[in-house]
């Protein structure tokens, strides 16, 4: 086989995409398992920051490890003081904790001092209990309040005050100036809540999250299965994770701590935004294309909004849509009840603007401009924008089948064949990121030749501005919906489905979204359904039941073995199959000198310590 050969059979797999969490300083060096790699540059100018859909938006990132504008403190739950106290401006407990926001509970006590650094040596192995691990404690040790104080510009003056949670872990009760303004459950979830009766427009104003771990942490009581390397299918723990709506690895997997991480990442994961709004907010807003395939000379646009009255009072007004670049500018009247909420649709049957001749498209990587066009919504009442919702699409038209000699799955951008070379995508353990690791992540997972990654079921939703980064880089992501094989089902069905349609409605302007997938190594039958929601909520990609099934296949040996097996159909006992879709293939490979420094002291890299290299 000459080189362009192999390299083409190489890439052709999804590569399994490691993530080994390692270093005192939380460096988690990813590990790409398949040894050959193509380099691609990249010349466009990529976003540096996130893009953001409200132009007045405050963002409560902490000073501390962020380098966000708020003082953040954490103060685990005591008897005697509750919301009231805790969200009073002012406030100051004697025992409280700088706290890292977004992040977690674990992550705060260790930026503290409080535990040691995880990913060092031997200090995660809940044997060794340097860590307290939430079985052991119970959920109160790790059930903290997160609070901080804002004050708010003078763009939010005589206006409404939305104060929006991009993702909490795993419950939370919100209150401000003394007041519970709200609740959140399930990882995945977004959170709005209008806090204009309770904010002081000039002055403090104190914010307080009472944050709760998981439902049920689950046990460490591995159920069998073959193993064929050090460590592997040690999944998900005894399973009863899998009742909770929440990053799956967190209790455990052989990529990674096969004991998970102690408080299984309660915390405030995501970003919290405060934004102004007159009575009326626009939110969601969807741009759903469909193009001609296949002389890609037309498209026909609907274009869809939620506008939200947030007033005790009948409002009526016009929802404006404006994208410049193709010279559509549209309206539509919109009354609405006191606090009523509608969804307000423009159709190309309505609006001939929304049909576009010759549309400038977005392809994948390699395959031509990540085109993307920009909208802009505004809800006017007498000729006052009392609200503006930005947002970024693209025309571009995606499918698959399995008319292939294998039946093996096949996807199409625009009606081209795409070549995948992909990779799974396990996030950090510790969900310690920020817009700088996801930067350099892309960048080099673009060089890498890279085209396609796989949001493995037991991780989690990335951010928008992962999403923002995909666009642009022209990087196809398939998305799965936190099932799998190794864990039980949700135990709060409708919970699991709130998140799903949330996380749709949160990513569906994404042109790199290409698919959904509900589950890991599931079928149709051990599901919670969510067709339904794809279809109602997007309608532009496609989805299937498991990771496993219609056309994508396993076969990874996850071990050393002759390394042309990596290369035959059929070479290996293991049975890999390289040919077609495979999910995950790879083989463990030693990390680099520098990097195990990190990981351990020098007394136990050599001679190899077993335990600690093991763990």
């Amino acid at each position: 086989m000459d080189t362009s050969s192999l390299m083409s059979s190489v890439l052709g797999s999804f590569r399994y995409f490691f993530s080994l969490q390692m270093g005192r300083r939380g460096i988690a060096v990813r590990m790409i398992l398949c040894g050959a790699l193509c380099t691609a540059a990249t010349n466009a100018e990529l976003s540096r920051e996130p893009f953001y859909h409200k132009s007045n938006a405050l963002i409560l990132r902490s000073r501390d490890v962020h380098g966000g504008g708020y003082e953040w403190q954490m103060v685990r739950q005591v008897e005697g003081v509750g919301g009231a106290d805790v969200s009073r401006p002012g406030f100051r407990a004697d025992a409280g904790l700088k706290a890292v926001v977004p992040g977690t509970v674990l992550n705060s006590l260790v930026y503290n001092g409080v535990y040691p650094e995880p990913y060092y040596g031997l200090n995660n192995a809940r044997e060794k209990k340097l860590i307290p691990d939430i079985t052991e404690v119970g959920s109160a040790f790790y059930t903290y309040w997160f609070r901080t104080e804002f004050e708010l510009t003078p763009a939010f003056a005589g206006k409404r005050v939305i104060l929006r949670f991009d993702g909490i872990n795993y419950r939370a009760q919100i209150w401000v100036n003394g007041r519970e303004v709200g609740a959140m459950a399930g990882m995945f979830n977004r959170g709005f809540f209008d806090v204009t009766d309770v904010v002081h427009y000039q002055g403090a104003n104190g914010l307080a999250v009472l944050v709760r771990p998981v439902d049920v942490p689950g046990g460490f009581s591995h159920k069998f299965k073959e193993v064929r390397a050090v460590g592997e299918n040690k999944n998900g723990g005894d399973g009863q994770f899998g009742k909770n709506v929440t990053m799956l690895m967190s209790i455990g997997w052989d990529f990674t701590f096969s004991d998970g991480i102690r408080d299984r990442n309660t915390g405030i994961w995501k970003d919290i935004t405060l934004f102004a709004v007159d009575a009326v907010e626009l939110r969601d807003a969807f741009v759903k294309s469909e193009l001609s395939v296949p002389d890609l000379t037309l498209s026909r646009q609907r274009i869809s909004v939620e506008v939200i009255n947030h007033s005790p009072m009948a409002q009526a007004g016009t929802v404006k849509a404006v994208i410049p670049e193709a010279g559509v500018r549209i309206e539509k009247r919109v009354e609405l009840a006191a606090g009523e909420t509608k969804t307000v649709t423009f159709v190309p049957e309505e609006y001939l603007e929304l049909v576009f001749q010759n549309p400038k498209l977005w392809w994948p990587m390699n395959k031509g401009p990540q085109h993307l066009y920009r909208m802009t919504l505004t809800f006017e009442q007498g000729g006052k924008v009392c609200d503006t919702e930005t947002v970024r699409f693209a025309v571009r038209q995606v499918s698959s089948d399995q008319n292939t000699p294998d039946r093996s799955r096949q996807f199409y951008v625009n009606g081209k064949p795409i070549f995948l070379h992909g990779t799974n995508w396990i996030p950090e353990a510790m969900l310690r990121n920020s817009e700088t690791r996801t930067y350099a992540e892309l960048r080099n997972t673009r060089q890498a030749g890279i085209n396609f990654i796989r949001f493995w079921a037991g991780g989690i939703v990335e951010s928008d501005y992962f999403f923002d980064l995909c666009d642009e880089l022209g990087i196809l992501v398939s998305m799965e919906f936190w099932q799998s094989g190794d864990t039980v089902l949700p135990a709060d069905r409708e919970l699991y489905r709130a998140n799903v349609a949330d996380t749709i409605k949160l990513l569906r302007n994404h042109p790199s979204l290409v698919y959904y997938i509900s589950a890991n190594e599931r079928d149709a039958r051990g599901i919670v359904p969510i067709k339904d929601l794809v279809d109602t909520l997007d309608g532009t990609r496609g989805w299937q039941a498991g990771s496993e099934i219609d056309g994508i296949h396993d076969g990874s040996p996850y071990k050393y073995v002759n390394p042309m097996f990596y290369y035959d159909d059929s070479a290996s006992s293991r049975g890999s199959r390289i040919n077609g879709l495979c999910p995950e293939y790879g083989t463990p490979c030693l990390p680099t000198l520098d990097s195990l420094k990190e990981m351990m002291d020098q007394k136990d890299i050599w001679p190899v310590n077993k335990d600690v290299w093991d763990y």
